[in-house]
């Protein structure tokens, strides 16, 4: 018994769903090539308002309406790919679940400012949907922790779960006021702590004690009268009876040496470090 194809045409038509079986059905029947991709963006152009529509469905949820659209546009694409109208499905209800659920995986998959796994995403969802449920009251207080697991049927700490990741679809700039008022023009990243440039001088500092500590007296004096006391190498070269030259290749000599064994140790103690 053969069955007889249903038209593209939808029981509940739309402007922007148009009567396409005929071309469905010589898309279906085109070999792979060049007129086959040109009947395919034919339909994909026919049928992009009805993409749109369903698009905008999903606007005002903080995501641009053009990027909605072009998720829409590529569900549509992947649409008039599967469809086969032999099986006696008219196009707009084959299409219409498979776009929509190309933007409802967008919203899971592209849009959380913070990361969290599938089934914490669902658990927000089902939280919000029961927080918004119990709120539409005369009571317009909060729903507590075991009012909502009631509604959504979830365990309390599954709903705890589901209110932490509440938090995490969209981050705050870290320009944004702490206290939530722009008056006092205190931000959140004034609150944050910053590097201490402090901190590397002193590892670099206790790095090179030891190193000299096995300089020669001379070399190991003529650092200490320049950096320490804050002497010239015209004074040093006067107390040590030398030139001021020969005084500052002692230096140059000495910091170079003391650079090349310092960074040695350092990679030797950061080795040891990734080691264990």
């Amino acid at each position: 018994m053969s069955v007889t194809p249903l038209r593209s045409q939808p029981r509940h038509s739309h402007d922007d769903a148009p009567d396409t079986a005929a071309d469905f059905e010589r898309l279906a029947a085109l070999p792979p090539g060049p007129e086959a991709d040109e009947l395919r963006e034919k339909l994909v152009s026919a049928w992009l308002p009805m993409a749109h529509r369903l698009a905008r469905k999903f606007r005002n949820r903080g995501e641009p309406l053009e990027d909605l659209e072009q998720v829409a546009a590529l569900g549509l694409f992947k649409v008039v790919d599967r469809y086969d109208p032999h099986r006696g499905v008219a196009f707009e209800s084959f299409a219409i679940p498979t776009v929509i659920g190309e933007l409802k995986r967008h919203f899971r998959d592209y849009t959380w400012d913070v990361h969290v796994p599938r089934r914490v995403q669902n658990l927000r969802n089902q939280v919000r949907t029961s927080i918004r449920a119990l709120s539409t009251g005369l009571d317009s207080r909060q729903p507590t922790v075991a009012q909502v697991a009631e509604h959504s049927g979830l365990s309390e700490e599954d709903v705890q779960l589901g209110l932490e990741a509440l938090g995490s679809y969209k981050s705050l700039s870290l320009d944004a006021p702490a206290g939530g008022s722009e008056e006092d023009g205190f931000a959140l990243l004034d609150g944050m702590g910053r590097t201490e440039p402090g901190f590397e001088l002193t590892e670099w500092r206790e790095t090179v004690k030891p190193l000299l500590r096995r300089l020669p007296d001379r070399e190991r004096r003529i650092l200490y009268l320049r950096f320490f006391r804050g002497q010239t190498q015209s004074q040093i070269a006067e107390q040590l009876g030398c030139s001021q030259m020969h005084i500052s290749r002692l230096i140059s000599r000495t910091c170079e040496h003391l650079r090349r064994e310092a960074e040695r140790d350092r990679a030797a103690e950061d080795a040891e470090l990734i080691a264990a």
